[in-house]
């Protein structure tokens, strides 16, 4: 997959030479595997996957769940088909898609875990996964520093996205994880009626504005 990236004329990533992205990239999103809720779910939707991270690795570490990454951009989810394919990954889909459209379809409240790296703020991220978390998921968010200010802009949208914070698990394991933390989020019962909303508002016109 490594050398795949480096190849890519697309520029998938700003991190590409091989031995630096097993750091950056595969190592940090196998550090998803100190969570629980990802130790065997059935299905995993990954929110924003850009060039397969940590959706891929992850996918390898746990052959026995499907996952599906999504993302808006097709030459990301191309390159996405090709890994999993030179892999033989048949536990990977790759989906060219806005996270709200899959919502707002046949996502909606199809899965028990979504994942998202370096992808949105906190509470952008728990409106984009609510509606396609079954009641009781888990919104996994690859994060660097604790920021009190997007925790604080989180747990104000807590009600009107029905996810809340359940724990936050720093990372030390993996040479790539400097800084690293992981939140573990709560959907907490069925999804607001009016979400999703548009494509891009969450990020646009936050519900915390």
């Amino acid at each position: 997959m490594l050398e795949m990236l480096e190849n890519d004329p697309a520029s998938l990533s700003s991190v590409t030479e091989p031995a630096r992205a097993l750091e950056v990239h595969v190592l940090d999103s196998l550090s998803g595997t100190l969570v629980g809720e990802l130790e065997d779910p059935d299905r995993v939707v990954d929110i924003g996957s850009g060039a397969g991270f940590p959706g891929i690795p992850m996918a390898v570490a746990r052959p026995r769940t499907e996952f599906d990454l999504v993302d808006s951009v097709g030459r990301k989810t191309d390159f996405i088909r090709r890994v999993a394919e030179r892999l033989e990954l048949e536990n990977v889909t790759a989906l060219h898609a806005r996270t709200e459209e899959l919502a707002a379809g046949e996502g909606r409240e199809a899965y028990p875990v979504a994942t998202a790296r370096a992808v949105a703020p906190l509470a952008a991220l728990a409106e984009l996964a609510s509606p396609l978390l079954r009641t009781a998921g888990t919104l996994v968010a690859w994060k660097g520093r604790r920021d009190p200010g997007e925790e604080e802009e989180l747990a104000r949208v807590a009600g009107r996205v029905a996810i809340e914070t359940e724990r936050v698990v720093p990372v030390r394991p993996f040479a790539g994880s400097r800084i690293r933390h992981l939140y573990v989020l709560r959907k907490t019962g069925p999804t607001p009626p009016d979400l999703p909303r548009r494509p891009g508002m969450a990020r646009k016109r936050p519900l915390t504005g």
